[in-house]
């Protein structure tokens, strides 16, 4: 009987197969169902028998597999996280380039229209954990390039008080796995409500996605180390997809405003490609940091978001205490934890508050921080900056997100290696959060 937790039902041969993920399934054939909740099987010699409550036969949707058994093995990676750092581009390329037409995001074939955001005044997004920071992202692009509001809520938070959400506000819900239980029953509240609910996921049938008026699959592959990182960066992307969408729907972007986004979108991967080259430089990062007590985070704007999945990340894997800061909050009382060697990662991507975050990491580094930025500027000598400095790409600031989070994934990355930890398998921790 399924109940709440995910479920995942095979045959082959003579054989009968359930699963609470699709990877241990792989192995044996690439042809399965989701068991819809509450729904009770009945295993034979190459039979399942699906039954509903009240006993009636249900015939389940047959999906398959369009990865094999290779995408779920390590492949020479000492860890799936690692391998999956690697895996960006094309998982990227994957999720972008299959909706691009003549040069603009086309989304028909995913089922979504023009219509859709016909009548859309606002959009609230909803998620938890890494989700959750990738929608932070998205909104980013939705308020500074197409002055559309949106709210972004945790979902654990949002199913438990009386959101303001009616037809006029689009929910998107953003789960890699489809079933994180506090994310499912934030949508079955929006729709209750009548919000149009369109959600990015990466696992095809999922509930999450059975139960959304739209879906926007993410085709990032299977995705096996508990920290999330290339769901990440495709749910970004997707929202990206989206963004420059409404923005032509809503006549806010011009065709050429439009083309001019999405050929910067489709040139992701080699801003990746090229950062993914500097490994042994941001290895050094992590050599510095895996032996100190706390580690801070910050920058501003989109740097401000991407430093708290940063945070999020060297905590997960790393159990180093680590907090993420708005810069231009630090006088307000946080650079009060700024002492002697303690690690500051600063974030410096933003053009337009370029000087006022340079001015943030003067403050603590004069109070002894360690500090290393993470910019695109020009090799930096002065000490009275930066110990060390990592250079990014060059490219405007809301499509270096891809670059800056591999490299901030890169130091959760080795800092957690470097301990000699478990980094596919941090502790107390789960893939997929089924229950609350």
């Amino acid at each position: 009987v399924r109940n709440v937790s995910p479920m995942v039902a095979a045959t082959f041969e003579d054989n009968s197969i359930i699963a609470s993920d699709i990877t241990a399934i792989i192995p044996y054939t690439k042809d399965y169902f989701v068991v819809p909740e509450y729904h009770i099987l009945t295993m034979g010699k190459g039979s399942i028998k699906c039954e509903d409550m009240n006993g009636n036969i249900v015939e389940p949707e047959i999906l398959t597999v369009n990865w094999d058994i290779s995408s779920a093995q390590k492949g020479g990676y000492p860890y799936f996280m690692l391998k999956e750092i690697y895996e960006q581009p094309d998982a990227l390329d994957r999720t972008v380039r299959p909706r691009v037409k003549d040069g603009l995001p086309f989304l028909l074939e995913d089922g979504i229209s023009d219509s859709l955001f016909d009548k859309i005044k606002r959009i609230n997004v909803i998620a938890c954990g890494t989700a959750m920071h990738a929608g932070m992202v998205g909104r980013y692009v939705f308020e500074n390039k197409l002055r559309i509001p949106v709210n972004v809520e945790i979902a654990s938070e949002f199913r438990y008080k009386d959101p303001i959400v009616d037809s006029e506000t689009l929910t998107i819900v953003l789960s890699q796995s489809g079933e994180t239980i506090d994310t499912l029953e934030a949508l079955r509240l929006a729709k209750k409500k009548g919000s149009p609910v369109l959600s990015i996921v990466n696992v095809k049938g999922s509930t999450i996605a059975r139960e959304s008026d739209y879906v926007l699959y993410t085709h990032a592959g299977p995705e096996i180390a508990v920290a999330s990182t290339k769901a990440y960066t495709v749910q970004i992307a997707a929202m990206y997809l989206l963004a420059c969408r409404f923005g032509l729907v809503k006549g806010v972007m011009s065709e050429d405003e439009a083309r001019d986004f999405i050929a910067k979108l489709e040139n992701v991967r080699e801003l990746i490609d090229a950062t993914l080259k500097n490994a042994n430089r941001i290895k050094m990062v992590a050599n510095r940091i895996m032996i100190a007590p706390d580690v801070f985070y910050i920058g501003r704007g989109i740097d401000y978001t991407l430093s708290l999945e940063a945070s999020l990340k060297l905590k997960e894997i790393s159990y180093i205490h680590s907090e993420a800061y708005a810069a231009g909050e630090l006088k307000h009382g946080t650079i009060a934890l700024i002492s002697e060697n303690v690690p500051v990662i600063a974030i410096a991507t933003e053009e337009n508050v370029h000087s006022k975050l340079i001015s943030n990491v003067k403050e603590v580094k004069s109070r002894g921080a360690y500090v290393v930025l993470v910019s695109h500027d020009e090799p930096l000598n002065d000490p009275s900056i930066c110990d060390m400095q990592i250079r990014l790409p060059e490219a405007d600031s809301i499509f270096s997100v891809f670059s800056t989070a591999v490299v901030l994934q890169l130091i959760a990355y080795y800092t957690s290696d470097a301990k000699g930890l478990d980094v596919d398998k941090p502790r107390n921790l789960a893939k997929s959060v089924t229950v609350e």
